[in-house]
């Protein structure tokens, strides 16, 4: 165990770089509810979206409440050692403000097609048959879909501004999962696979965990998978590449572990039940498939409204079948063991092992 000074610094300088974060993200949370409270009024509705569900809503308190369990944990697991103390590499106080100008510019957009309910602009004649006609929307109804470079720019913060600050400390709860089958091995041997692994926070976490570990990132949008270039450039050992999770482009029985972080809610039910053959089928026996995604149906009664609400307010086609999915049936079918859930906030951490 740790001398007393050591942990107190160590409470210390997480404090000092999660609560401004947290801070900086709640601020924007609260200026776009300000915001669309203005644009409602301006058109003359009345309905506020808390009205769209008559599920149980939780309030502020019990959000911010229920967002400091989560940094409790994230910091629990610091001093247990399974990570070290996290680096967000956000960037600069100057990268900070042109990504915020970047997601406030697209607020008035996303209103449009929120009003609209135009959530296919993506789709084009230089866009169609080049990825999955599913893939092909605008998402969370921001421009842009997952197809361009400006969207890149914007997707942290607006997932951040989602979860109030806490979306990397939510990623983060992979890892203690991922420490049960690493530690102690030579992580120079082993090999890990991260699907849709966006602007690459997740691997760059990875990687402040094992530095030495041969990690792969796939997605299928070239303009994240160069910002994740960037934001990785530090790391070593680390390698990224297009592909689709619904034929991995890897040989069967090469990866100890597969990882995927808020993707298996945007994929259709067929595709999601190809993907997760396709992870069991590229695992070792032995291997770990750790998955971490949005709380479903049940997991947490008080928030059942929340998760009504997401798909209103973000478009988000096949999330009423995710929430309903049982992963641990299909994990079943694929041959795979479903060994825990962990819930951490609104999302849950769902942990699978090929047998030996």
């Amino acid at each position: 165990m740790s001398n007393p000074l050591s942990r107190l610094a160590t409470r210390v300088a997480y404090g000092a770089s999660q609560l401004p974060r947290v801070a900086w993200y709640i601020g924007h949370s609260l200026a776009v509810r300000r915001l669309a409270e203005t644009t409602r009024r301006r058109e003359g509705q009345k309905v506020s979206p808390r009205a769209l569900t008559h599920a149980p809503v939780p309030d502020r308190g019990r959000l911010y409440a229920d967002m400091a369990l989560l940094l409790q944990q994230d910091l629990a697991n610091v001093e247990a050692g399974i990570y070290p103390l996290p680096a967000d590499h956000d960037g600069s106080i100057l990268t900070l403000f042109h990504r915020s100008r970047l997601f406030f510019e697209d607020l008035p957009e996303i209103h449009r097609r929120r009003e609209s309910n135009a959530h296919s602009e993506v789709l084009s004649e230089e866009t169609h048959g080049k990825r999955p006609r599913y893939y092909l929307q605008n998402f969370h109804f921001q421009s842009g879909g997952w197809m361009t470079d400006d969207s890149a720019k914007r997707y942290d913060t607006q997932v951040e501004v989602l979860f109030n600050g806490t979306a990397n400390a939510m990623r983060r709860q992979a890892l203690p999962q991922l420490h049960e089958v690493i530690a102690g091995r030579d992580q120079r041997k082993l090999s890990l696979l991260d699907i849709g692994c966006g602007t690459g926070r997740f691997l760059d976490f990875l990687k402040q965990a094992w530095p030495r570990l041969p990690a792969l990132g796939l997605d299928l949008s070239e303009p994240y998978l160069r910002y994740a270039k960037r934001h990785l450039r530090r790391w070593s050992k680390m390698s990224l590449a297009v592909g689709n999770a619904e034929s991995l482009p890897l040989p069967e029985a090469s990866q100890d572990a597969v990882t995927s972080i808020f993707l298996f809610h945007e994929l259709p039910p067929k595709v999601r039940r190809i993907a997760l053959r396709e992870c069991a089928r590229v695992l070792k026996p032995g291997g770990r498939l750790v998955l971490v995604d949005s709380l479903q149906h049940g997991d947490r009664p008080d928030y059942e409204g929340l998760l009504e609400l997401f798909p209103q307010n973000y478009h988000e086609p096949y999330y009423a079948s995710y929430r309903n999915e049982d992963f641990g049936a299909l994990a079943a079918s694929c041959g795979l063991a479903h060994r825990r859930d962990v819930k951490a906030f609104v999302s849950k951490v769902m942990v699978f092992d090929k047998p030996e």
